[in-house]
């Protein structure tokens, strides 16, 4: 593996939030060792000046990458997001100033899926309700209104990672899966394709929501879907409190229309311990509310803290952009004995040209090389012999619309 242009110990790594230990220990068997760690978000000048250190910066959902924030990192390479959500972050102004962001889009899958299916069968024997109950002092011993799951049916609405997780786990206690994605998904196990969003909300016993936010899906859930509903369904939201219209929740929560409802996700959430959380579903004992814990588990939080500290060691190693989300996606095979350069361009008529005619003119050997673009900038990495490394560098960096370049070696 070719090694940074600084030596690793100078590469400074800045990690916001608490990310978890496996991060640091997965850096330094690699040798990062600058590692610089705050327990929780940062704001302002305390923020703008962490970044402006930072070669690399880690973060969670708390900690604003915004345009102007990231104008002050001089700096940054790159940026690891040690959670599934990049939307923290302005990727546009990011992959302007040529900052590939990465995240984990995968690995807190099985914690989010297993604290749906507890939900579940909490929601369908009427638990919640009951623990309320009786910490008022109320004795409510009842078969009313409680239910098994087996031979229930789950409508999943976003069938991917977590949704089809979620469907696994619920076929294992006996219940009947039904899924609506607005992408064509492959079926696991039996669980069927809806025709419709409105087929789903018809049929299912359980909603369970699954979506990213987007243009689409915010305010998705509102008046119409909950009238479409069947009476006495429960519904659950892990996805993005966007999704979800709160008033008319509450609405369907007042009339009855639902059985009850487990929220992990709001519009609004508090931006700390210390703020209050402030919401008219505190009102429902048939409502499960919990902080955005859906994938904080210890087992979620190490395997993120390694998988996107791996992300942001290749980028750093080698260049490789693979699994970027706002970036062109590059990887280039090693070659011994050669130095490697990085170069992030905007993507405008004429400017490969000139790179290559950086090496052509000066009859340097282009050994390896890998270009990918999209609508606003170009990623090349480029393989030379070691001995030209330097020249070539300082002349990448003068051709107009370079956002920036280094060498590995």
């Amino acid at each position: 593996m070719s090694a940074p242009s600084l030596d690793r110990h100078k590469i400074s790594f800045v990690l916001l939030e608490g990310i978890h230990e496996s991060a640091v220990e997965t850096l330094a068997r690699a040798g990062y060792t600058n590692v610089v760690r705050y327990p929780g978000a940062l704001e302002g000048a305390a923020l703008a000046k962490a970044v402006s250190k930072a070669h690399f910066l880690g973060i969670r959902s708390r900690s604003r990458m915004t345009a102007e924030v990231l104008a002050g990192a001089g700096r940054l390479n790159a940026i690891g997001c040690f959670c599934i959500g990049t939307n923290q972050v302005d990727l546009e102004a990011a992959r302007g100033a040529g900052i590939p962001v990465f995240n984990a889009p995968f690995s807190n899958t099985r914690s989010v899926a297993e604290l749906v299916v507890g939900e579940i069968i909490l929601l369908m024997r009427g638990i919640f309700e009951k623990n309320a109950a009786l910490h008022r002092g109320q004795w409510r011993k009842s078969a009313r209104d409680s239910f098994e799951v087996r031979g229930k049916l789950l409508g999943i609405v976003g069938y991917g990672h977590i949704g089809t997780q979620v469907g696994i786990l619920a076929e294992a206690l006996g219940m009947q899966v039904l899924y609506y994605d607005i992408e064509k998904k492959l079926s696991l196990g039996n669980a069927r394709r809806a025709a419709s969003l409105e087929q789903l909300l018809d049929e299912a016993d359980v909603v369970t929501l699954h979506l990213p936010e987007t243009p689409m899906t915010r305010g998705l859930f509102g008046t119409s879907q909950f009238e479409c509903m069947r009476p006495g369904a429960v519904l659950i939201n892990t996805s993005r409190g966007s999704v979800v219209e709160i008033d008319a929740l509450v609405a369907s929560l007042r009339s009855g229309r639902l059985r009850g409802a487990a929220l992990d996700v709001f519009p609004q959430e508090p931006q700390s311990a210390q703020e209050e959380f402030l919401s008219p579903l505190r009102d429902f004992d048939n409502v499960l509310l919990t902080p955005h814990v859906g994938g904080s588990t210890l087992e979620a939080q190490r395997n993120i803290g390694a998988e996107v500290a791996e992300k942001l060691l290749r980028y750093s190693d080698n260049g490789s952009t693979i699994a970027a989300v706002n970036f062109p996606q590059v990887a280039l095979p090693e070659l011994a004995g050669k130095h490697r350069l990085l170069h992030i361009h905007r993507n405008i008529p004429g400017i490969m040209a000139r790179v290559n005619g950086v090496f052509s003119d000066r009859r340097i050997n282009i050994a390896g090389q890998a270009l990918q673009t999209d609508s606003e900038i170009g990623y090349v990495v480029i393989d030379i012999d070691q001995e030209h490394s330097q020249t070539a560098l300082r002349l990448l960096k003068q051709i107009p619309g370079t956002l920036r370049c280094r060498v590995l070696h």
